[in-house]
């Protein structure tokens, strides 16, 4: 039933934006079809983003575009982020990478958005970092870029920081961004710095939009005024006549996104006739990857909605739909929201009927990421994999690779649930096909003291058997049971909740109640029209259910 409801708004959604896209070229995308699409894709960014994380997806721009778009959240749900950010403060002991110091500016900039001071963090100052010159710009342009963006959300005074080698100052910013314009007016990231490469000598949308928004503030100055222009003609003429903008030849939602936050927090209209091409302009474009119900698209041959795409793509309506209300532009904060003070309960506290031995896992290695899940292979469920990997529930492949469509074994499908619920790895002689020296018992016995396994008959296990979907959501009721959820559904409810899948009735008997919990819980994602309950599970499914389970369990 609740998937019915979804597509019967998502074909709504679809209709409105084919009335609203008709008539005049220069303001194709109503009012009404903005709005409808920025609610609706609040709605698929707030049930996707069930526990927001410190992180580049799934956590500050959903944040950030939630909140700017006022879009309606129970306020535990910014509580709830910003005790996950003091958490992982704590546990890095305020250094949120050695490097990347646009992990500062990042989550200054969501702090902000909520109307928290980034100076004072589970005691941490977390604006400091950018008073590091030197270790800022390391990163290439995108560091002085954010720094600014950042420092200025809420108009932080500048950070001393006694440690390093440069103090920074807010004109060293600007001028680092003004020294490496290109000789075509825009910029790319290394291009014009010593570490440029073949392919920096061009501009790029992207972070030629970001030195934009970045440089927003400044236009008082004569220099920084000039550059403006000249970028601005230099992303005229690299509009396509679609309205679009491509970065490294392929046409992206991403790039029309940051030049639409760069014009907005200019103060220029998107009909600015700059930026009008083939009679579409750049909000025109970024609609054409628009999946009512469903987010945003990466490109237009991508095969589905990508997180990060309709994250950015969210906050680039919000800054359209803000500058059409003669609001605050999207990083001038000073209209920003206050959030209460959350309950004196600590991050990952869990729910109050939760059995006592199960406990949050604490981020033992923060930014722990693997190459075939971002970039380039950004995978969907990137951030529930991150998450986990943070915590050392789940690991790689040993290639350093996740191997996110690979299928599970029963084995370390065990041991990562009982690493998820912080329980104590014990062997015990539960199953006979279990060697007492294998790595797994110990996880295979916790598993079957606390009954969230079973074997298989005769006392076996099978360990080296891959597990189903079916049986991975038995196995997560009864995890979620342990975590103080109500799992108990009647044959009425069960039905309710299946009959939405068109293969139901083939599902057995024992799976039915475990299958309807997950999806009625949103720990399965229930879009799909068949349930295949017999296939293998994925890696990637898994740290998605997972992840689900343990935000809704409040152990994240």
């Amino acid at each position: 039933m609740k998937e019915r409801l979804k597509r019967g708004a998502a074909a709504l959604l679809a209709l409105i934006m084919v009335l609203g896209l008709s008539g005049n070229a220069f303001a194709a995308v109503s009012d009404d079809t903005l709005t409808a699409a920025i609610e609706d894709t609040a709605q698929y960014i707030y049930e996707t983003v069930k526990s927001p994380q410190v992180g580049s997806i799934g956590g500050e721009w959903a944040v950030l575009g939630l909140v700017r778009s006022g879009y309606t959240v129970p306020e535990e749900y910014y509580q709830d982020y910003y005790a996950t950010v003091e958490s992982y403060v704590r546990a890095c002991k305020g250094e949120l990478h050695d490097k990347k110091y646009t992990e500062y500016s990042r989550v200054i900039v969501a702090l902000s958005a909520i109307g928290k001071d980034a100076r004072s963090v589970a005691g941490y100052d977390l604006t400091k970092a950018l008073g590091d010159y030197d270790k800022t710009i390391w990163q290439g342009l995108n560091g002085p870029i954010w720094a600014l963006i950042a420092l200025d959300s809420r108009d932080y005074p500048m950070p001393v920081n006694p440690e390093a080698k440069t103090q920074a100052t807010r004109q060293m910013y600007i001028d680092r961004i003004l020294e490496c314009q290109l000789p075509d007016g825009g910029w790319s990231l290394f291009g014009g710095t010593e570490a440029a490469g073949s392919g920096d000598g061009v501009s790029d949308p992207d972070i030629t939009g970001m030195a934009l928004q970045a440089l927003a503030k400044y236009q008082d100055q004569p220099a920084v005024a000039e550059a403006t222009e000249e970028a601005l003609a230099c992303m005229s003429k690299k509009q396509s006549t679609d309205g679009g903008f491509a970065s490294w030849g392929t046409a992206n939602s991403e790039s029309v996104v940051q030049m639409i936050v760069a014009l907005c927090e200019l103060g220029i209209s998107l009909d600015d006739p700059r930026f009008v091409k083939g009679g579409n302009t750049m909000l025109d474009n970024l609609m054409t990857f628009y999946q009512p119900g469903n987010g945003f698209l990466h490109t237009q041959n991508g095969s589905g909605s990508n997180q990060m795409a309709t994250e950015q793509a969210f906050y680039g309506m919000v800054a359209a739909q803000r500058a059409r209300q003669n609001k605050n532009s999207l990083y001038r904060m000073g209209d920003a929201i206050t959030v209460a003070e959350g309950e004196e309960t600590p991050s990952g506290a869990g729910l109050e009927g939760k059995h006592a031995d199960v406990k949050a896992v604490p981020i033992t290695q923060m930014g722990k990421t693997f190459d075939d899940i971002t970039g380039a292979n950004a995978h969907e469920n990137q951030p529930a994999i991150e998450a986990l990997a943070a915590r050392g529930i789940i690991d790689g492949m040993g290639d350093g690779l996740f191997h996110p469509e690979a299928s599970m074994t029963r084995a370390q499908f065990a041991a990562i649930v009982v690493r998820a619920l912080g329980l104590t790895p014990a062997a015990s002689e539960a199953f006979t096909d279990v060697p007492s020296t294998a790595w797994y018992a110990p996880y295979v016995g916790t598993a079957s003291t606390y009954g969230l396994i079973n074997g298989v008959g005769e006392g076996r296990f099978n360990p080296d058997g891959t597990i189903t979907k079916q049986e991975a959501a038995v196995m997560v009721a009864r995890a979620a049971k342990l975590c103080g959820m109500d799992t108990a559904l009647d044959t009425a409810a069960v039905r309710d909740v299946l009959a939405q899948f068109t293969d139901y009735v083939t599902t057995p008997e024992w799976a039915r109640e475990g299958l309807a919990f997950c999806y009625q819980e949103g720990i399965l994602d229930d879009s799909a029209m068949e349930i295949q309950g017999k296939t293998e599970i994925l890696r990637c499914e898994i740290a998605q259910m997972l992840y689900n389970l343990l935000s809704s369990a409040k152990l994240l």
